[in-house]
């Protein structure tokens, strides 16, 4: 799931990326345009009561970022909830996320 709030700043939109407990995981990070592809590590939590991955981040305003979730270090999901997908170049698709 991803969620889209108003942000700190005028330019900023908060984004909040939700992974559902079903995906079995030790660890979960989100990779993306945003951190260099995980150059600038974004590592999810999980939620004590609802054992979802979890992660908030503020992304600029009026762009599109693409994105998706390496779980356990080797497997690759993308978001149900996507704006949309683009093909990336490993043969796969990306998620998009359109702000």
């Amino acid at each position: 799931m991803i969620k889209k709030e108003p942000g700190p700043q005028e330019n900023l939109v908060t984004v909040t990326f939700e992974l559902p407990d079903t995906i079995w995981a030790e660890s979960v990070e989100l990779m993306g345009d945003f951190n260099d592809w995980g150059r600038k590590p974004l590592p999810m939590q999980r939620g004590r009561s609802d054992e979802q991955w979890r992660i908030t981040i503020n992304l600029r305003r009026g762009k599109e970022y693409q994105f998706r979730y390496l779980v356990n270090g080797s497997e690759w999901y993308n978001d149900w909830d996507a704006d949309r997908y683009v093909p990336n170049p490993y043969g796969g698709d990306n998620s998009v996320l359109v702000l």
